[in-house]
């Protein structure tokens, strides 16, 4: 991509000055030649040439501000030599005046105006211009005295400026790490919660192994049917506590924190008395179910459980006066979860957004399933979830089936 001019001058400092300087000497030049002939200066080459070394500070005025300080004082002898001033000198003490008080500190910016506009009104009151354009030393110290006071102020509002917009870009990226900083810790605080979720489903399938195998190991020589059968569960139990030490593992990455409480966790069996637990704390809700629980993996069934917990306490806290709706379909290829509710639905300020929602969307990514929340059409707030099942053999995980309750 082609760099404009605009970027080329604000890398070279000193070719944009350089143009800021031509320009005030064609400024000179256009002013001398809007005057009345009769008014020209004597020698109109040379006063270019005066106005030309008048304006040299003005390219100095960033790469080497302090030398450009010496020469434009040092340019006072201008009148001195010619008899007149030049415009060029007088805006190239603005300008220089400007720079320094908008780019240096307090005092250094005072210091230089002083170094600057001292000289100058010395030599108003010692060696006044005469000629057509003479007047009074009293309101040539007065005139020259605002110019560099109004130059100094406007260059100071702009370093205060300057620094305003620095102090809040800063704040502004602190804001935005922190906010980095705290997004992180919720989704490593979910994590764990899942990691130790996770690890009280694969103790569980453990348990129930060890109980297999030893039933097996009694019934096996006066039953070897039986202790087939037996053993054939242990084998997709195993399979299935493997399939969920991996999701653990992954969940974990390099979290090691101990896990102490082994208890199963619910599942589908649950939601039933979750609704209503909420339907007795103050807001009404239904539930649908569509289709037939096959076999679910316990930790599907947990997320499931964890996904409807999570919003129906959402909308108890947020939705006000609401009702609230959980709809179960049972799918041969997936599990699809819908929580909704006829409340107020998410603010401006993201008020339905947090660690909870950061939660159902670890649970719903670990299974390789989809999670989508936001405003429901006609008002109020919706999750759905969809997760993706397999086939298992096995023993059917209880859950609500194929009825409606309120």
């Amino acid at each position: 991509m082609t760099e404009g001019p605009i970027g080329l001058l604000r890398r070279h400092p000193l070719a944009a000055d350089a143009l800021l300087a031509a320009g005030l000497v064609a400024l000179e030049l256009v002013f001398v030649l809007l005057t009345p002939r009769e008014l020209w200066p004597r020698g109109l080459p040379a006063m270019l040439g005066w106005s030309a070394l008048s304006a040299v500070p003005v390219a100095l005025r960033r790469v080497a501000p302090w030398p450009a300080v010496g020469v434009a004082v040092a340019t006072l002898a201008v009148p001195a030599l010619t008899g007149t001033g030049t415009t060029a000198q007088g805006l190239a003490f603005a300008v220089l005046t400007y720079t320094l008080a908008a780019g240096r500190p307090a005092r250094s910016a005072a210091l230089a105006a002083a170094l600057l506009w001292l000289p100058v009104l010395v030599a108003s009151l010692l060696a006044p211009p005469d000629g057509a354009l003479a007047v009074a030393p009293g309101y040539l110290v007065l005139n020259n005295l605002l110019i560099g006071l109004l130059s100094y102020a406007v260059g100071r509002i702009v370093h205060a400026r300057r620094a305003a917009t620095r102090a809040l870009r800063e704040r502004a990226r602190v804001a935005e790490e922190r906010q980095r900083a705290l997004a992180a810790q919720a989704v490593a605080d979910e994590r764990r919660r899942i990691a130790r979720e996770l690890h009280d489903v694969v103790a569980h399938h453990v348990s129930v192994m060890g109980v297999l195998a030893t039933g097996a190991r009694r019934v096996l020589r006066r039953d070897p049917d039986a202790a087939e059968e037996v053993i054939a569960t242990v084998e997709e139990t195993g399979r299935a506590a493997l399939r969920e030490l991996r999701r653990l593992l992954d969940v974990l990455r390099t979290d090691t924190e101990p896990v102490d409480d082994l208890a199963p966790q619910p599942g589908l069996a649950g939601i039933d008395g979750l609704t209503e637990q909420v339907r007795e704390a103050g807001l009404p809700v239904t539930l649908h179910v569509e289709g037939t629980p096959g076999v679910l993996e316990e930790g599907v069934a947990l997320a499931v459980y964890r996904i409807v917990q999570e919003a129906l306490t959402n909308a108890l806290k947020h939705a006000g006066t609401a009702t609230a709706e959980v709809r179960l379909t049972y799918g041969p290829a997936a599990l699809e979860v819908e929580v909704t509710d006829t409340g107020r639905g998410p603010r401006p300020d993201g008020e339905r957004v947090g660690h909870g929602l950061v939660g159902m969307r670890e649970r719903v990514a670990l299974y390789g399933g989809v999670l989508r929340t936001g405003a429901r059409a006609g008002g109020g707030f919706r999750v759905y979830a969809r997760i993706p099942v397999e086939e298992q053999p096995g023993p059917v995980v209880a859950g609500p089936a194929g009825r409606e309750t309120r």
